[in-house]
């Protein structure tokens, strides 16, 4: 049986855990780059090319920690940023490790923004998490970003990129799996943090997940007792 819970459950199940200390986003992060890792070797890509979509927030955190695990071992990693802000720490963390940061905010339809986007073996969407507010709708320069590079994704076809989803894809509501915008990015693997979401169990957003990890991060005993939004058959 899996269990889906909703942003609120989570984020209670999270509270202590952070008031501790605990370093959450660095385990979120390692885990993440370790499933970009065995994607890209699954496509036969040494050491590959991979594309971070980082949002403002802690999604876009955990990408960007990721990216700086990955381009430490090799892989060629490119950012885009998507949001007004962006995570400071993980963005030192990634220039630290070598990723060209100077480009990050590169216009839709430029030649730079192009560059970024060739031959790429997958993208990282960490645009916008649980935390996304009333409607999770991509807007203004996310919205831009994904609709660009979401015709590749979706030709499925030798060479297009596949997606790794950083908690869930951006654009899915978390609690119910409603998709108020057809422009999102369908994920080959989301990388869920402890728990998995409910919207990744409900119809249409799971048709969007594609296969989906469960990453411990230690939430198990803030979320012992707690009636979860969705159980569905089956296994991880």
């Amino acid at each position: 049986m899996i269990l889906g819970y909703t942003a609120d459950q989570v984020r209670a199940a999270e509270a202590p855990l952070l008031a501790r200390g605990e370093r959450l986003m660095e385990r979120a992060a390692m885990a993440l780059a370790d499933e970009i890792r065995s994607v890209l070797a699954r496509r036969g890509s040494d050491p590959g090319a991979v594309l971070v979509l980082a949002g403002s927030g802690d999604n876009g955190g955990d990408a960007l920690f990721a990216a700086a695990s990955l381009a430490s071992r090799g892989v060629d990693v490119r950012l885009l940023t998507t949001g007004l802000r962006v995570h400071e720490a993980g963005l030192a963390a990634a220039a630290a490790a070598g990723v060209d940061v100077a480009s990050r905010e590169a216009e839709v339809g430029s030649d730079a923004f192009a560059a970024l986007a060739e031959g790429i073996d997958v993208i990282v969407d960490g645009i916008l998490g649980i935390g996304s507010g009333s409607s999770p709708a991509l807007r203004g320069r996310s919205r831009e970003v994904v609709e660009t590079l979401r015709p590749s994704v979706l030709r499925r076809i030798a060479g297009a990129p596949g997606v790794v989803a950083v908690d869930l894809p951006s654009g899915i509501d978390s609690d119910d799996g409603s998709v108020p915008d057809p422009c999102v990015l369908p994920a080959l693997v989301t990388v869920t943090f402890g728990a998995v979401k409910a919207g990744l169990l409900l119809a249409p957003a799971s048709g969007l997940a594609g296969r989906i990890r469960l990453v411990d991060i230690g939430l198990g005993p803030g979320l012992e007792g707690v009636e979860p939004r969705v159980s569905v058959d089956g296994t991880l």
